[in-house]
C-alpha cells in the first residue's frame, strides 16, 4: 500500500516532544500522544506515549501532528484525503540505495524512487496532493514533481542521486527533459548541505555511542560516501552514484571492521578535501530556479491537457 504521509525529503523527523493524533485505520485511532523517541531516517517507526502512558510504535504515515490538524477536516486523521493511483501518474522511477551504490549483498532491498504528476483536478482540489507517496513494503518512494523540484534545488542528495543513478526503470518524456537538465540543479549549495548533514549525523552517533555503547556502522559507512560524492560533484560537476573505488573501505565500515578512530579520522580529511574542492569548483552560487521554474509550468500545463 503506498501511503500519503505530509513530509518527505528524505522527510524532515520529527523531534521527540511533538504531540500527535493517530490517523483512521490504526489501532488507537484518534488518541492523542507525544514521541518519546525518533527514528534516523523516514523509513522506521517512531515510539509514541498515548494518554494512557502506554507506548506503541507507529510510522509516520499513521500519524499527524496535533497542530497541523485543520479545523474543517481537510487531511484529517480521522477523514483520509482520497488516495491517488499511481499507474498512470509515476513518470520516473529509478534505482538508488546500496544497489545503485554497488554495495550490495545478498539481502539488501531494491529502493525505487520517482516523480509522480498527478492529475490537475486532484492538483486543483481542496484536498490538494499528497508531497509523496511511499510504500514500506516494497521500498518505494514518489516524489510530487513540484517538491522533487524544490528539494533538488536545495541540493538534496537522495534527489541529485535520483537524477545521477544509472539504473533508470522508467522515464516519461517530460521526465526525460528533467534529466537532461540535471546539471541545473548543482550549485556551491551542496557544500552546505552534504557537510551540515554529515556533522550533525556524526555528532548523534557518537552520543549514542556514548549512551548505548554501540555504532550505527552502516548510517557511518554512507556519510563517509555523501562526503567522498560531495567532493567530487564540486570537483567534476557530476554527482557519482557507484562507489567502486572506495567499496571493499566502505564495505569494511558497515561490517564494524574499522575502528572508529580511523573511521573518524577519515571523516575529518575528507571535511578538508571537501573544503578545498569548494573553494576550487566552477559550479554557480545557487542553482537554476528559473530552469526549474519553467520545467513545472510545463509539465502541469501538459498533465492538464491530457488528463489522466
Amino acid at each position: 500500500m503506498l501511503h500519503d504521509p505530509s513530509e518527505f525529503g528524505p522527510r524532515r523527523i520529527l523531534p521527540v516532544g511533538t504531540k500527535v493524533v493517530i490517523r483512521a485505520g490504526q489501532s488507537r485511532a484518534g488518541a492523542v500522544g507525544v514521541i518519546v523517541n525518533s527514528p534516523v531516517d523516514p523509513f522506521h517507526a517512531y515510539r509514541i506515549k498515548l494518554v494512557d502512558d502506554t507506548e506503541q510504535s507507529f510510522r509516520r504515515a499513521e500519524f499527524a501532528v496535533l497542530k497541523e490538524m485543520q479545523s474543517t477536516g481537510l487531511h484529517s486523521p480521522t477523514q483520509p484525503a482520497p488516495t491517488i493511483s499511481l499507474d498512470s501518474h509515476v513518470i520516473f522511477r529509478c534505482v538508488i540505495g546500496s544497489r545503485a551504490y554497488g554495495l550490495e549483498h545478498g539481502e539488501s532491498d531494491t529502493d525505487v524512487r520517482g516523480v509522480f504528476l498527478p492529475p490537475a483536478d486532484a492538483h486543483w482540489s481542496l484536498f490538494g496532493v499528497p508531497e509523496q507517496l511511499e510504500s514500506d513494503e516494497t521500498q518505494e518512494c514518489y516524489w510530487e514533481l513540484q517538491k522533487f523540484l524544490t528539494l533538488a534545488l536545495k541540493a538534496n542528495p537522495n534527489i541529485l542521486e535520483c537524477l545521477y543513478t544509472p539504473d533508470v526503470l522508467e522515464v516519461a518524456p517530460i521526465a526525460q527533459e528533467l534529466l537532461d537538465m540535471r546539471s541545473a540543479f548543482l550549485s556551491r549549495l551542496i557544500y552546505q548541505t552534504y557537510n551540515g548533514y554529515v556533522l550533525s549525523q556524526f555528532k548523534r552517533l557518537e552520543q549514542d555511542m556514548r549512551a548505548q555503547g554501540a555504532l550505527r556502522w552502516k548510517h557511518a559507512m554512507h556519510l563517509i560516501r555523501l562526503l567522498l560524492g560531495g567532493i567530487i560533484a564540486l570537483r567534476d560537476g557530476h554527482v557519482p552514484v557507484r562507489v567502486e573505488e572506495h567499496r571493499e573501505e566502505l564495505l569494511a565500515i558497515n561490517r564494524g571492521e574499522i575502528a572508529w578512530k580511523q573511521v573518524n579520522a577519515w571523516r575529518l580529511r575528507l571535511h578538508a578535501d571537501f573544503e578545498a574542492a569548494y573553494t576550487r569548483t566552477k559550479l554557480p552560487e545557487r542553482p537554476d530556479y528559473n530552469r526549474a521554474n519553467k520545467l513545472l509550468i510545463k509539465a502541469r500545463r501538459w498533465r492538464a491537457e491530457h488528463g489522466g
